[in-house]
């Protein structure tokens, strides 16, 4: 199972996600969020994760050439694309040597939003109609046209539930921000752990 942390912030929370065996952990570049991170400040962050780990950057409603100049500054490996996207924005980032997730609300893609052309490199991650509240993804879209190419799940996971969700939905890989968090914007290394076991035991 693939799991992800998203909305790092400190080095003492990035060395708990390495240790705990994550596959990527997540940087947010989204200005009006409380994990907001400076380009140059996550770059700091990079530099301690050993390569195996992906090195996520997420954005909201950015222009490319934003994306594109903070993965620069920033050394990711990995962005995520939340809301408008310009034309040729993910073909520019696949061009610039970058993995591709892009997100989508779970009952925007079930409703048929425009994800049918997406580059076949380009994953998928389904979310809650507001990403990083903690709110669940809705069940029934979820159901209703599971998704044929590798898919995250995401949206109100925590380490009491991703196990069973995981074996409702069949996704490839989870993401959780605020369910392993002690207060809103600050992560628990045992929650972070808690939720890794939880997810790989599912």
């Amino acid at each position: 199972m693939f799991v992800k942390v998203c909305g790092i912030t400190t080095p003492e929370m990035l060395d708990v996600c390495v240790d705990a065996s994550v596959d990527a952990v997540g940087v947010v570049f989204a200005p009006r969020s409380v994990r907001y991170i400076e380009p140059g400040d996550a770059r700091m962050l990079g530099e301690r994760l050993p390569r195996s780990v992906e090195f996520v950057g997420v954005f909201q409603d950015a222009p490319t050439d934003t994306v594109l100049e903070a993965a620069h500054v920033a050394g990711l490996t990995t962005v995520q694309l939340h809301g408008v996207v310009e034309p040729g924005g993910i073909e520019a980032a696949e061009a610039a040597g970058l993995r591709v997730i892009r997100a989508l609300g779970a009952a925007e893609y079930a409703a048929g939003a425009a994800h049918d052309s997406l580059l076949p490199a380009v994953r998928l991650l389904l979310d809650g109609p507001d990403p990083g509240s903690g709110e669940a993804a809705d069940p029934a879209s979820l159901l209703s046209r599971p998704p044929e190419r590798s898919w995250l799940l995401a949206g109100g996971l925590t380490p009491d539930n991703v196990a069973e969700r995981i074996r409702a939905y069949s996704p490839y890989g989870v993401d959780v921000s605020s369910g392993v968090e002690s207060s809103r914007g600050v992560k628990s290394e045992d929650l972070i752990r808690a939720f890794v076991a939880a997810a790989c035991s599912a």
